[in-house]
């Protein structure tokens, strides 16, 4: 799961995990240079040097730097892949590319909010100044995934934007299902 920040990811994370989907889900915890009363997300915090010990250590199968943290995904949340599970991962979309390359046949969900909503979203999270909230807002495109697997514009309610998500996992379900007789 990709997309810009304040487009509800953890939101949508946090809830999906209490939804019955047509998928088995595994939803991996990040480890992450941020203390946990910054965020709604329950993820591993560790300092800077923890976390370059770790990366030294190779702890994680996926790691990024964004917006001045460091994010990790450990070998031990991926594993659930080999159960059967899909795991789900709140990534970063400028290392979309590295984790495809990691791992092949990865299923992209970009999350994405107009700009007026990413904005008062953002505010209200209160992590950032205006300024910065602005040049969030005024990066690049190019980050956007082109084409994503799945796309789901979280402009309204949780509640609307789950149903939307539910939908989107039934359909890519059955197609998956459907082209290649079973899911992994």
């Amino acid at each position: 799961m990709i997309g810009p920040s304040g487009a509800g990811k953890d939101s949508l994370l946090n809830g999906l995990a209490g939804m019955d989907t047509p998928l088995p889900l595994y939803f991996a915890k990040r480890t992450i240079t941020r203390s946990h009363h910054q965020s709604n997300e329950n993820h591993e915090s560790v300092d800077e040097s923890t976390f370059e010990s770790m990366l030294h250590n190779n702890a994680f199968a996926l790691n990024w730097f964004a917006n001045g943290l460091h994010y990790g995904i450990r070998h031990s949340e991926l594993s659930q892949m080999h159960a059967g599970m899909w795991v789900m991962v709140n990534g970063s979309r400028a290392y979309l590319e590295e984790a495809k390359k990691r791992f092949p046949g990865l299923t992209v969900l970009h999350i994405t909010a107009p700009k007026e909503v990413l904005r008062t979203r953002l505010l209200m999270r209160g992590r950032e100044s205006a300024q910065d909230i602005e040049a969030r807002l005024n990066r690049p495109q190019s980050l956007a995934p082109e084409p994503p697997d799945l796309c789901l514009l979280n402009e309204g309610s949780l509640e609307v934007s789950f149903g939307t998500l539910k939908k989107l996992l039934h359909q890519h379900t059955s197609t998956y299902s459907h082209n290649t007789g079973h899911i992994d």
